[in-house]
Formats: C-alpha cells, sequence, structure tokens
C-alpha cells in the first residue's frame, strides 16, 4: 500500500517546486555553508533540467529503460547539497529518494527508469563542481603549525566585534561554544582602541568583523606577538575563507583543539606611512572606483554608486596611474599584488591554495585604449600569463618609484594616499592564526 505523503512528494516534485521550496528553506538558516549548499543543488538541479530537455526525456517514455526526469531533478539537488555539506545532504537525500521511489510505486515509471534518471542527476552534480569547485576542494594547506593554546571553554579569548558589521547572531553563538570567553562589542570607530585594550589581557586575540576589520586584529595582534582567532562577520570576509573558517563551529572547533598554523602577511611602505594586508593591496582603477563609490553612494545609494563610478573612472582620459615598475617607467590602469598566489579553478573567482607561499601575486594592466576590456582581460587570465593589455608574476617584493602625488592605494578595502617611491613586500609566517585541521 502507497504511503500517502509519496504521491504528495511526487506532486510537489513537479517543475522543481519542492526543491525550490528546500533551498529557500537551507538559505534561511543564514550560514554559508548551508546557503552555498542551496546554490549548488539549484545549479545542478538547473544543469540536469537542461540536459533532460535537450534530451527529451521529458516526453513520454517509449522503452522502459528511459531516464525519469522527476528522479534526474532529485538527485541532481540532493548530490549538489552534499557536495557542499555533507550534514545537509543527508537530510535531503531520504526526501529525494522518497520522489523517485513514490515514481516507481506509482507505475508511472520503472525501476530502471529512475536508476537511470538518478545517474543523470548525479552526474549533472558532479560536472557542476567540475566548473564551481567546493570550499573543501580548495582549502589551504594545515602548514605550518604553529604552537598555541588550546581553549576549551574560551578562557584565554578576548574577542572584539564590529557591531556595524551584522555580527550579533555569530556572537551569540561564540558565547554559546565558549562560555568562559571574553566578547567585547562596539561601534566601527571604536574598534582599533578595544583591540589594543583587548590586547593587554588576552592569551589569544580574536575580531569579528569583515576583512578591514580583520586587517586592524592583525597589525595589532602582529604588534602584541598573539595568536589571532578570525570569526567572519562582515560583508567580505575573504581572509577568513580563505583560511578555512565559515562559522562559530570551525573557529570553535580550532581553539578548543588548539589547532593553528602561521602565515604570510603583506606589508606596504610609502615614507613614513606603513601598512599590512592579508588579502590584497593595489593601485589604479580599483582605489578611484572605491573613493567615486563612496563619494556617489550616500545620494544615490551602493548599487548606482557602484555602476557611475565604473562610467566616470573608465571613461576619464587619463590613466590613473603612471610610475616605474622594477626599473621602467608605464601607464597603468591596474597594478594587484595578492598576498598568496590566487589560483583559477574553473569558473570559480581566485582562491589562495596556500597562505604561507613567500609571493606576492602581482597582475597589471598596461595603459592604452578600451580600459573595460582590459581590466575583463586580465580578470579571466590565469597567473603568469602575459599579453599586450596585461602581465602577472610571483614576486616576494616590489617597487613602484615616481608615483604621483594623492595616487589612491587600496588594502583590505581599506584606502590610503600614496607617492614618490612605494615598496610592497612580504613578511613570511608572520601571523600566527587559529584554523581548524582537516583530519585524514
Amino acid at each position: 500500500m502507497t504511503p500517502p505523503v509519496l504521491p504528495r512528494l511526487s506532486r510537489g516534485a513537479d517543475h522543481g517546486a519542492l526543491w525550490f521550496a528546500a533551498a529557500a528553506a537551507l538559505a534561511a538558516t543564514r550560514t554559508p555553508r548551508a546557503r552555498r549548499a542551496a546554490t549548488r543543488g539549484l545549479a545542478s538541479l538547473g544543469l540536469a533540467s537542461a540536459t533532460v530537455g535537450a534530451l527529451g526525456l521529458k516526453r513520454r517514455p517509449v522503452s522502459p529503460a528511459f531516464p525519469s526526469g522527476p528522479a534526474a531533478s532529485a538527485a541532481a539537488f540532493a548530490t549538489g547539497v552534499a557536495l557542499e555539506s555533507p550534514a545537509w545532504g543527508a537530510v535531503v537525500a531520504p526526501v529525494a529518494a522518497s520522489v523517485a521511489l513514490a515514481r516507481v510505486d506509482s507505475g508511472r515509471r520503472v525501476p530502471s527508469d529512475v536508476l537511470a534518471g538518478a545517474a543523470l542527476g548525479a552526474g549533472a552534480a558532479f560536472a557542476v563542481r567540475a566548473m564551481v569547485p567546493t570550499r573543501g576542494q580548495v582549502a589551504p594547506p594545515a602548514r605550518p603549525r604553529a604552537d598555541v593554546p588550546a581553549l576549551p571553554d574560551g578562557e584565554g579569548l578576548v574577542l572584539v566585534a564590529n557591531t556595524a558589521a551584522g555580527s550579533a547572531e555569530r556572537v551569540r553563538a561564540l558565547r554559546d561554544a565558549l562560555p568562559r570567553a571574553e566578547v567585547v562589542e562596539c561601534e566601527p570607530g571604536d574598534v582599533p582602541a578595544e583591540l589594543e585594550k583587548a590586547a593587554t589581557r588576552a592569551r589569544v586575540l580574536g575580531v569579528c568583523g569583515g576583512d578591514g576589520t580583520v586587517n586592524a586584529a592583525a597589525r595589532v595582534a602582529l604588534r602584541a606577538r598573539l595568536p589571532l582567532a578570525v570569526l567572519p562577520g562582515g560583508t567580505l570576509n575573504h581572509f577568513a575563507y580563505d583560511l578555512g573558517i565559515e562559522d562559530v563551529r570551525d573557529l570553535a572547533r580550532a581553539l578548543r583543539a588548539g589547532d593553528a598554523v602561521r602565515v604570510d602577511v603583506g606589508r606596504y611602505a610609502c615614507g613614513g606611512k606603513r601598512g599590512v594586508f592579508l588579502n590584497t593591496c593595489s593601485v589604479g582603477v580599483y582605489p578611484e572606483l572605491v573613493r567615486e563609490r563612496e563619494r556617489w553612494s550616500p545620494r544615490i545609494g551602493g548599487w548606482p554608486a557602484g555602476v557611475l563610478a565604473a562610467l566616470r573612472v573608465l571613461r576619464a582620459d587619463r590613466h590613473p596611474l603612471e610610475a616605474e615598475v622594477q626599473g621602467g617607467t608605464h601607464p597603468l590602469w591596474l597594478l594587484f599584488a595578492g598576498n598568496g598566489t590566487y589560483h583559477r579553478m574553473g569558473l570559480a573567482p581566485g582562491r589562495r591554495k596556500d597562505l604561507a607561499d613567500g609571493q606576492l601575486d602581482v597582475r597589471v594592466v598596461h595603459g592604452g585604449r578600451r580600459p573595460a576590456v582590459r581590466l575583463l582581460a586580465a580578470a579571466l587570465a590565469g597567473p603568469l600569463t602575459r599579453s599586450p593589455a596585461h602581465a602577472a608574476v610571483q614576486v616576494g617584493r616590489l617597487q613602484l618609484d615616481h608615483v604621483a602625488p594623492g595616487t589612491l592605494l587600496a588594502y583590505d578595502g581599506e584606502v590610503t594616499e600614496v607617492e614618490g617611491r612605494v615598496i610592497l613586500e612580504k613578511l613570511p609566517e608572520a601571523l600566527t592564526v587559529y584554523r581548524p585541521i582537516p583530519t585524514g
């Protein structure tokens, strides 16, 4: 006898309605891993549906071995979710299996149809992973290991949280996971002072915020020679994600076990001005875009301001930067230096596989006509690519001379003015950071 729930599941799965609802439920959990799992599940579903349509599998089969489209969709969504998050995959899998079973139990399909459809759907999910790798596929190596204290209940951790970064929910979760940790919540303008105070009484300095806030914490941790614990909480969290920390569970696991690594730090110097960067440092178009966007965003909003800034900068009759680079003077649209080599995998944005490789990943977009085309070509190019429009090289130190007064330099989302000689260099393995060490 057919359980009453199976026909309802089967009808709900028609046209993907059930899977869109499941994706919405995953996204509502507001955890990065669940949101990515939902996105990957829908992408896999979309590819499977497109394949079904291209092969004409939605028509009534003329052979009992003809694959089942609903089974393909179910397997694609469930497999996509599981590839990104095995835990959520285990939740979704029984539902997908029930949908497939309902097709057989209702007599609409034979088992071979369903098995063939499931194979097609799983194949679509793996094809999506080949184009856009999961975070687990690009996790940085767990070295060089650092000797740090284990904090089973959080005692000794003083974490400063930027309240403007939407950190309240994560701070509550951290207090539940590590009840003896001290948490200081403050406004953005008070973050530097609170970090300095925290460093005087902490065994481990913690920070919750975006890349700019983490940059401020790194400077303090370097001076105080303290290990740093990073909890992502802002709009951009590139350093935390490249480190392998997405949420409180990841950070708490590392703190309890005393797992940490040493990572490189980038540094810029211009006259008496010094600063560090954990992600990227750039001069040229990008800092100009940031300045223009900040000028217009209070009046017209962030997204329109970004579009207007791009149009104004790229249509200007002058190059944003002209400088002597490694002995030769060049007009430049952009000079980008990454703290570590960025690798492209499939269609995904570049990620760092190694946070202690001793290299600055330098990308230069030469001056010339059609800056938008040149910038797009550089963005799509891989490491060490050379062309008349752009070049890429890995070095440990870079010197720019004759930089015009008022030139903007952006680092980890912050902007400052530089002129004359600018030096970019690496501080190898200078910072100790907690990160969960993969097992097995």
